[in-house]
């Protein structure tokens, strides 16, 4: 059999069980060296193919596509400079919990550490950073040879989807000839086992969930708790909500909602849900005042610091972490407790327990209420300012997103205005954020990723994270992808007017080195990339400038300008409002 038909047969069985074992979607970043696997991809008929020039911008939409899709996604480069591009989006996916398939091209072996162009040190070079790496032997026809590559293809994908899901890494050398012979009959034939739809190797994963005897006694526990806390960071399972719920009303403990739990929008009930919790936790009587015995925590850390301040204050209450995965969560180090369960199952488990004895509400938990519900009062009032100061733009989408649709913040500024603005709501809105290592790169590749899995988005992103990623846009170009992009453009960091590197360095050198401002005007970016721009002058302006992107295909692009010195000046103000309230609150009830 020539060169020619090996390679063919082999990519063709890796690519045809990728299939089988539930790939649909993989991103491309062209080059040479990985043609046979790029034309193979291209080809599978099950296999949906998009392609992405910057493989920095790639990484990232692929890693938005497999966050919003919750599957695996491949991601194709070819060898050198290349596959280094990827590494911000595969650092994301590790931390964040979503499985990449990462194929690297490479020169064959004799072609290594000789001087050989486009040609660098691929073994293992994402590190930690990754689940598993494999070296792929060179192609052969041979049926072992097929059976090992479908095993590979097969071990890949259910790596990357069981959890922690995660990416890995593929390294596969290929000599020239590179061209594949699509019209090959058998292509996606090789070793496949007869009379069989399904994986060449069938894995099979349990959901991890308590005995009954240990949640009995985690229920007794629970229930022997006064001042019980719920938080819930991070997390996409849309169900959690109901199950929370029930289990916070059950147990009378409060739950703090962060802003990407999916736990503030939708049907669920909501009596029990704390939303504003990161403006009063600033202030220190109230961190005092309301002294934890129990801290029952899902999903990631949120995002709140003051939320994770108020945690660092009390060591002493014991901290249970629930985790469905063989993770540690816990950058408080206070966890006391590791469960490794599903959340649902747990929650489900311990509130069939405790049924029949539901609690009064204690008067720690009716404070935690009170607490939330005069600081929520304050910051619907009075972040309504006519000037654009940038809370407001969570408070105005909330009521504008379409039910069902998906709201994804940019890093910095952004996902912290969406913790502090973005209030409960019935309406069915998710969110999202990169918020494994929380950089403002890539954002809005992957944004766009997830628009392309679920046909629209609405991304709020800081000028300089924008700016960070305008290649990006091209695939929005590319594929008529319906994006709505709202850049909050302080013309600088905004975030470092609210840290002490705003009063702790002289005026000049903060502005060069954190201020950073580049007197950028947008509007000539995204008219390259075929998109829609507006810069509304008034609130009214905007609104009409969202509901009108609503209505039309493609990229639009509402710049919202404001001033970072009176963007911190209104945060502050609000803070200390909400402060001087419930420290009024606070002594009224001591009195």
């Amino acid at each position: 059999m020539s060169a020619v038909d090996a390679l063919t047969a082999y990519v063709g069985a890796f690519v045809d069980e990728l299939s089988r074992t539930g790939m649909k979607h993989a991103v491309i970043s062209p080059g040479s060296r990985s043609t046979p696997l790029a034309l193979v991809l291209q080809s599978h008929p099950e296999i949906t193919t998009w392609v992405h020039v910057d493989e920095r911008s790639a990484g990232f939409f692929a890693l938005g596509l497999a966050k919003a899709r919750e599957e695996a996604v491949g991601l194709l480069c070819t060898s050198g400079t290349a596959a280094a591009n990827y590494y911000p989006a595969i650092m994301e996916a590790k931390l964040s919990r979503v499985p990449l398939v990462v194929l690297t091209a490479d020169r064959p072996h004799e072609l290594r550490d000789v001087g050989a162009p486009q040609t660098v040190d691929q073994l293992g070079m994402y590190g930690s950073h990754v689940k598993w790496f494999v070296e792929m032997a060179l192609p052969e026809s041979s049926e072992s040879m097929l059976r090992y590559v479908r095993t590979q293809a097969c071990r890949s994908v259910e790596t990357a989807t069981a959890g922690p899901m995660g990416p890995v890494h593929l390294n596969f050398p290929f000599r020239e000839p590179l061209i594949p012979q699509l019209s090959t009959p058998s292509l996606w034939n090789g070793a496949r086992r007869k009379d069989q739809a399904t994986p060449y190797v069938q894995v099979s994963e349990g959901a991890k969930e308590l005995s009954a005897s240990e949640l009995d006694v985690w229920a007794q526990t629970f229930s022997d708790v006064e001042r019980g806390l719920i938080v819930c960071g991070p997390q996409n399972d849309s169900r959690l909500g109901e199950a929370i719920h029930r289990l916070a009303d059950g147990l009378g403990f409060p739950v703090l909602a962060d802003p990407l739990s999916q736990l503030r929008s939708g049907p669920h009930p909501k009596e029990w849900m704390l939303e504003s919790y990161d403006a009063f936790l600033r202030e220190q009587e109230v961190v005092k005042a309301l002294s934890p015995e129990v801290v029952i925590r899902f999903g990631a850390m949120p995002v709140s610091k003051a939320c994770f301040l108020y945690l660092k204050a009390h060591p002493e209450s014991r901290h249970i972490v629930i985790d469905p995965d063989i993770g540690w969560r816990d950058p408080s180090l206070l966890a006391s407790d590791m469960i490794y369960a599903d959340p649902l199952r747990f929650s489900e488990g311990i509130v069939e327990r405790i049924s029949e004895k539901k609690k009064e509400p204690s008067s720690w938990a009716q404070l935690w209420k009170e607490l939330n519900r005069c600081s929520r009062s304050i910051l619907q009032t009075e972040c309504r300012l006519e000037s654009f100061f940038e809370g407001r733009i969570f408070m105005e989408l909330k009521e504008l997103i379409p039910d069902e649709g998906l709201l994804f913040a940019g890093n910095s500024m952004p996902v912290r205005d969406l913790d502090s603005f973005f209030l409960n709501t019935d309406r069915r809105i998710q969110t999202m954020g990169n918020r494994g290592a929380n950089g403002i790169d890539g954002v809005v590749s992957t944004a766009l990723g997830t628009a392309a899995a679920r046909n629209r988005v609405t991304l709020v992103i800081g000028d300089l994270s924008f700016y960070h990623d305008l290649n990006g846009l091209l695939i929005s170009k590319r594929y008529e992808l319906n994006a709505t992009i709202v850049v909050a453009n302080n013309d600088g960091g905004g975030i470092f007017s609210l840290l002490p590197q705003a009063t702790q360095t002289n005026e000049s050198t903060y502005e060069a080195l954190f201020g950073t401002p580049m007197g950028l005007d947008y509007a000539h970016a995204v008219q390259m990339y075929g998109g829609h721009f507006e810069r509304p002058e008034s609130w009214n302006a905007f609104r009409q400038a969202y509901a009108d992107s609503l209505r039309r295909k493609g990229l639009t692009v509402i710049e919202v300008r404001s001033n970072r010195q009176e963007n911190a000046f209104f945060h502050r103000n609000i803070w200390e409002q909400v402060a001087q309230s419930v420290r009024s609150q606070l002594r009224e009830r001591d009195d």
